[in-house]
């Protein structure tokens, strides 16, 4: 079994037995997809909720919006079937507090609504996620039975 790993911003596909990562999710969120039959799965880390927000948004992997899209055409074209796909969320922490400009502080939540949203739009059913509270999480795809592990410093393993 390999291990995939997935950066900041960046996005990748596997097929079982082997397994997809990141780490470090803080605000950002980890969007798992992965399809039950044939067995592949994708992941993206992605950073902002929209990329239609930013002049500097060549890097597709770091929006929700754009990052969703890709991970979608990738895992297609890797042999997943879009009627049978699924898909799981973590991360979007609230790691800082900032006083008065609130939704700029809680770039997490903002995360996590814009990947529900856009998961939503492409018909794609999110069956689990764990997001929100303050703290940074790793997460590992493993596309042979679709366990999501949701790794934290001082927390107990989740699988979702």
């Amino acid at each position: 079994m390999a291990t995939i790993k997935v950066g900041m911003a960046d996005l990748n596909i596997c097929k079982a037995p082997d397994m997809i990562t990141t780490l470090g999710l803080g605000s950002c969120i980890g969007i798992a997809m992965y399809d039950p039959v044939t067995k592949v799965g994708g992941l993206a880390h992605i950073m902002l909720p929209d990329s239609t927000q930013m002049r500097n948004n060549s890097n597709i992997a770091k929006f929700a919006d754009t990052g969703i899209e890709e991970l979608l055409k990738r895992v297609i074209a890797a042999g997943a079937n879009k009627r049978r796909l699924v898909a799981k969320i973590a991360g979007g922490a609230k790691m800082f507090e900032v006083k008065g400009l609130s939704g700029i502080g809680n770039v997490g939540e903002r995360n996590a609504a814009a990947s529900r949203a856009k998961l939503k739009q492409l018909g794609i059913p999110l069956l689990a996620e764990d997001t929100g509270l303050s703290y940074g999480r790793t997460v590992e795809l493993y596309p042979e039975t679709g366990e999501f592990y949701i790794k934290a410093v001082g927390k107990t393993l989740k699988i979702i």
